[in-house]
């Protein structure tokens, strides 16, 4: 259970609504597919697909890895539960000149990020570079620099209010930014 008094506000991957759908969606499915009576070769995709896919929406709700933190050293960007160190940066808060909530809106679905501003010639983060770069230009409707330092609020529970009060507690004079 997170510490609600602290000035500390963290995130950690867990059940949210799209997560308890996804697992039992590929539950369902993966049933289905278990019970009828369908060939094979049509079987083990849906397996891997449905299976495989409910499965590891339920092992990142279990991981309870932090998927966003913020603190008195600046704000932790919790990576893809895939590829967790890899894709996890700690932002500190001199290279931080603001906080932004989006969304990217898919196809009408629409899913929320939280992201940062970061000073000129801050160090690069992981992933970022010309291609990346080119791709999220007309991808997101922020710019490639927010979409960099942002994370999808997928798989853990995002409170804008304690958001606001850690970083009015750390970073009083950073402002965060509501564009969804």
């Amino acid at each position: 259970m997170e510490d609600h008094t602290s000035p500390v506000y963290q995130a950690r991957y867990g059940w949210d609504i799209r997560t308890i759908g996804v697992v039992v969606g590929g539950a369902v499915f993966t049933a289905a597919l278990l019970l009828l009576d369908m060939p094979l070769v049509a079987k083990i995709p849906g397996l891997a697909l449905f299976g495989a896919g409910g499965l590891f929406m339920a092992y990142v709700a279990f991981s309870r890895k932090v998927a966003f933190r913020v603190d008195e050293t600046g704000v932790l960007l919790g990576g893809s539960p895939a590829r967790y160190s890899a894709t996890t940066v700690h932002v500190p808060w001199e290279d931080i000149t603001g906080f932004v909530l989006w969304r990217q809106t898919v196809s009408g679905a629409s899913l929320p990020y939280v992201g940062v501003t970061r000073r000129e010639g801050a160090p690069a983060l992981p992933g970022d570079g010309p291609k990346a770069r080119a791709i999220l230009k007309h991808l997101v409707p922020v710019p490639a620099d927010v979409a960099m330092s942002s994370r999808a609020v997928n798989g853990w529970r995002f409170d804008k209010d304690r958001l606001v009060a850690a970083v009015s507690h750390f970073a009083p004079d950073i402002p965060v930014r509501d564009h969804s």
